[in-house]
């Protein structure tokens, strides 16, 4: 199936799912950008837009001070809604704000990390474990382990070596490990993302962690030979985050897998459960495996 096809078809069954919905959304999200080594103006309107097609969600936006300027007046309203969405990868933020986030996730608020806000902040330990595995800003087997799928199982690998790394994009596949999650429930057992930077080699607490889907790492594109983990839950004090590894740039946000694990995610994050349909045109693997 062509990116064409892969596009046109979330755009029509996005559209559908929006027609069905009339009333005021239920729920509030905050998008957090404003620094990323990624191409954040680009990707938070493609953050935005589904999740208000899902008519579940009203969406805001807080942008932090551009890199190297005074984040100490950063200080958005957490607490006001019901998933902050982590489109953030810089500078540290002040303590209170970090405090404002940890109180916030710890009474039972919801988070969605997409792509590189894993490699954010990797000594503030709470965010760690906020988001259970992370890459790159210095991190090694002191940050916790390797997380991968293998035999049939989670592995959990202490050896040392950096954290975070990826090859050459290429043609991605994911393979849901937990098919009664609610996140995952109904969805392919595989199915086609598209041309995405896959992640490999994360590491971090994976405390409270649960994998709901992996995918193949080739050592042909220079990536581990492993199937990596690829969409994840955490659970940090009473709260739930939804981490998702993919969300490269603009083009990967438009993909339907992309799009489905999103709004699926932010609703389990927000809420505990999921209640949108599953789209019955989600593409899928094909005989030779293309």
């Amino acid at each position: 199936m062509s990116l064409k096809h892969l596009v046109l078809g979330t755009m029509v069954w996005a559209a559908a799912v929006t027609g069905l919905r009339s009333e005021e959304p239920p729920l509030r999200a905050l998008i957090v950008d404003g620094q990323n080594n990624h191409d954040w103006r680009g990707t938070t309107p493609l953050l935005k837009q589904p999740l208000e097609e899902s008519g579940l969600f009203a969406v805001d936006v807080a942008t932090s001070p551009p890199g190297g300027q005074d984040l100490s007046g950063f200080r958005p309203p957490f607490q006001d809604y019901d998933v902050i969405v982590m489109n953030y990868n810089g500078g540290l933020w002040p303590e209170p704000t970090q405090r404002d986030l940890e109180q916030y996730m710890a009474d039972g608020g919801g988070m969605v990390v997409v792509h590189a806000a894993n490699n954010a902040f990797p000594n503030w330990g709470a965010y760690n474990e906020m988001i259970g595995l992370g890459g790159w800003g210095g991190r090694n087997e002191k940050s916790g382990p390797w997380v991968y799928w293998e035999d049939g199982q989670i592995v959990r690998d202490t050896s040392p070596g950096r954290g975070g790394a990826h090859g050459r994009q290429f043609p991605v596949e994911v393979t849901i490990r937990e098919p009664d999650h609610p996140i995952t429930r109904g969805l392919p057992e595989r199915f086609v993302l598209g041309v995405e930077e896959l992640y490999d080699r994360l590491r971090g607490p994976a405390k409270n962690m649960t994998v709901l889907a992996t995918s193949y790492s080739p050592k042909e594109t220079g990536g581990s030979g492993r199937e990596e983990p690829v969409l994840m839950t955490i659970r940090y004090g009473e709260g739930r985050v939804f981490h998702t590894v993919f969300g490269h740039g603009p083009a990967q946000h438009k993909y339907a897998g992309f799009i489905v694990t999103l709004q699926r995610g932010a609703e389990w994050a927000a809420t505990g459960d999921v209640t949108q349909p599953v789209p019955d045109d989600l593409p899928i693997p094909g005989p030779a495996g293309t």
